[in-house]
């Protein structure tokens, strides 16, 4: 039979983070040992106080439909949230909840590009950005950086790539797959430019925003002239280790919000009905709660730079967030190495795998094809053997 997928299907990418750990599990199952340092997923189990309210939610018989837009009582937590820790102020109205933050991002796209619309894309970025966008009509336009200036773009490059098509920014900060944080002036000599397009709406993917080193925090929509054309997404499965929870958020200009809550209604409707009783008892805490975890990241950080510092041609700068590394590779471009020719950070990460049974990722999924993403959310006698594994399979 003939293939009858649609076109948009078949042009779609596989996700490069998903289909790496997919090959590490056939691996694992195979009976190979591999250190998986490919997800984004903390190795800590998730808070006491957040399983007590999930269990309770079971006890009180939770389990109905829930709204689309979230229950009354999360909103609430969220709107608490974002005043507490960003300064923010929404109303109900203009709060989603989603199963996760990649379906708020998926929303978003459906419901703000037309074919043709063009989506600035500071490079790197997270992979599922470009798809996203493509899905939905949009066209991805990259923003290159370099490892010099810790992969943050410059005012300069966001002017030169805008055109009378762009309708859209996407941006992390804390960066996945970098770990870079736009301090609180480069965010706002972005926001100088984008003032003079008006129709730019810009979304902020603030998933780690509590893995962070610094002490400069701030959301694009904290400026009073970039709010009401700002969508701030968040959730709860890294900073809670609450991965497979799947729960997700935004807060933005209330039309916005309207159309997301349309979108989902005809796709998924609510998310999860217990997963959300647990994230209002985990927005209510004061991240204090967390903060142990946001320390050994920070060690963690220091552990594998110092490891990767050791290995020939490695290229490192130090990220302030998230809780990956984003070496330069390109050294090893040319090189063959035990009769495999490396041509690229594709060829790189999966020599690493074959022959040092580690699992990463490569940078070309993140818009910067000399670079692979190294995950330190493993544990370090994981982030420990595999550096040594690595350093030994380049030698």
């Amino acid at each position: 039979m003939s293939n009858q997928l649609s076109d948009r299907v078949n042009n779609m990418a596989t996700s490069a983070t998903l289909a790496m750990a997919a090959k590490a599990r056939e691996l694992k199952e195979a009976g190979k040992d591999i250190i998986g340092l490919s997800l984004g997923e903390p190795d800590f189990t998730i808070p006491e106080f957040v399983k007590e309210a999930a269990i309770k939610a079971v006890e009180e018989n939770y389990h109905s439909y829930t709204p689309v837009d979230g229950y009354a009582e999360l909103k609430k937590s969220i709107i608490t949230k974002f005043k507490r820790d960003n300064n923010l102020t929404y109303a109900p109205s203009q709060i989603v909840v989603s199963t996760g933050a990649k379906q708020t991002l998926a929303n978003l796209a459906q419901v703000l590009l037309n074919e043709g619309d063009e989506v600035l894309l500071p490079a790197p970025y997270w992979v599922s950005y470009a798809d996203i966008s493509k899905v939905a009509g949009g066209v991805p336009v990259e923003i290159k950086s370099t490892i010099e200036n810790d992969f943050k773009i410059t005012p300069e490059a966001l002017e030169a790539a805008i055109t009378p098509k762009t309708k859209m920014m996407i941006y992390s900060s804390p960066c996945n797959p970098s770990g870079s944080v736009f301090s609180r002036a480069e965010l706002r000599a972005l926001a100088d430019v984008l003032v003079k397009y008006p129709k730019i709406i810009v979304v902020s993917d603030e998933i780690y925003e509590h893995i962070n080193f610094t002490d400069d925090r701030v959301s694009m929509a904290q400026f009073e002239d970039m709010y009401d054309r700002t969508v701030t997404v968040n959730g709860v499965s890294k900073a809670f280790s609450m991965t497979g929870w799947r729960i997700g958020y935004m807060g933005g200009p209330e039309y916005i919000a309207r159309a997301c809550n349309k979108m989902q209604g005809q796709v998924t409707s609510g998310a999860n009905c217990i997963a959300q009783r647990a994230t209002i008892t985990a927005l209510e805490n004061s991240p204090s709660k967390i903060q142990y975890m946001i320390d050994a990241f920070k060690e963690r950080r220091s552990l594998i730079l110092g490891l990767l510092n050791d290995i020939p041609g490695f290229k490192t700068n130090e990220p302030e967030g998230a809780f990956y590394v984003f070496p330069d590779v390109s050294y090893y471009f040319g090189k063959t190495l035990k009769g495999q020719t490396i041509a690229n950070a594709s060829d790189f990460a999966l020599y690493l795998l074959e022959f040092a049974g580690v699992a990463t990722v490569t940078g070309e999924a993140f818009g910067d094809p000399d670079c692979i993403r190294i995950s330190y959310a493993a544990s370090e006698n994981d982030i420990k053997e595999a550096m040594k594994r690595i350093k030994a399979a380049l030698v």
